[in-house]
């Protein structure tokens, strides 16, 4: 009898474990999944960044990466996420300009002074703003700017730079299409479409004077062996946008979503600071090499820039926001 109460006590603990497993699993299988999409590789430094804002968040869902674009081709994220077969993306702000022209407004050359200014616009009055119209119209979650540098001028003569009108003539290599074709023109350049693979090359021969790119890029794809200076213009503090789908945040419970927050928040704050910090060593290193480094009369060209953009897209811009985020 005894011998028989044991099995039958050994036969029940071993239920209840695989009853508590079960339970465990499926709590696990519970979590929502989060899919992302980036243009950017898990090479990239802002891989680091969401694997960080991933870890911080692993019990409130899954955070499934697809980097370098392998689960959606680059611009067509935003269509992903409003359709539900996407959750997570790290979003181009021109992409979101295409649905919502207010938005060209935050893609403008020299909107923003820096990271601090870009950061603190998005955290504002009018940033929010401009969030809620997201929500609103696109039915998307914008999180958090993830910034990826800011885009200078590099040339290859070494004619001084100090505004715009004495870029008159210089053939600066921009990305092909109309966005990037206008950034060019509102700095004063001629700009010249060059596909990126082909840059080193044409600033080689001499068919371009001159690219436009963050510096740690320009850096890396050595740049500078071709070139004589660097003219920090900071023209387009480049980022992106942290985005989740309505459909994906709305799932979240309310603490789930402070806790994605605030997670987002220190994961980029600390990648952004990591950033910034081989900006100065680049600018060291350029220095280094006996490149001219040097900044020009940078509110001549924001002048020279908010004009052009003003004419042009002015119309599409909420009233007042410029002055607003220029006040900030």
């Amino acid at each position: 009898m005894s011998s028989t109460f044991s099995r039958r006590r050994v036969v029940q603990a071993a239920a209840s474990a695989l009853a508590l497993g079960a339970v465990g699993r499926a709590a696990a299988q519970a979590l929502p999944k989060m899919r992302f999409s980036s243009a950017f590789t898990e090479q990239d430094p802002r891989a680091d960044a969401y694997k960080a804002f991933a870890a911080a968040t692993k019990g409130d869902f899954e955070f499934q990466p697809y980097w370098g674009n392998t689960l959606f081709k680059q611009g067509t994220e935003l269509v992903a996420l409003q359709r539900g077969n996407l959750e997570m993306a790290n979003l181009a702000p021109q992409d979101i300009s295409k649905q919502l022209p207010a938005w060209s407004l935050l893609t403008s050359a020299y909107l923003f002074r820096d990271v601090a200014h870009l950061k603190k616009t998005f955290n504002s009055d009018v940033g929010r703003e401009f969030v809620k119209m997201a929500r609103d119209k696109l039915e998307i979650e914008v999180i958090a700017p993830v910034y990826f540098g800011a885009r200078h001028v590099n040339l290859k003569p070494e004619k001084t730079i100090r505004t715009p009108a004495d870029l008159a003539g210089i053939k600066l290599r921009m990305p092909p299409g109309e966005f990037w074709q206008f950034l060019g023109e509102s700095i004063g350049v001629n700009p010249t479409p060059v596909a990126f693979a082909e840059v080193y090359t044409a600033l080689q021969t001499g068919a371009i004077d001159g690219q436009d790119n963050p510096l740690v890029l320009s850096k890396l794809m050595k740049f500078d062996e071709v070139t004589t200076q660097f003219v920090l213009t900071g023209h387009v503090v480049g980022y992106d946008v942290l985005t989740v789908s309505s459909k994906a945040w709305n799932a979240l419970k309310p603490e789930q979503q402070a806790r994605l927050r605030s997670a987002a928040d220190k994961a980029i704050d600390d990648y952004t600071a990591a950033f910034q910090g081989k900006e100065r060593d680049i600018v060291a290193a350029l220095k280094a090499e006996g490149k001219k480094v040097y900044v020009p009369d940078v509110d001549a060209f924001r002048a020279f820039a908010q004009k052009r953009y003003l004419d042009k897209y002015g119309r599409d811009w909420p009233p007042g926001a410029l002055e607003r985020i220029n006040a900030l």
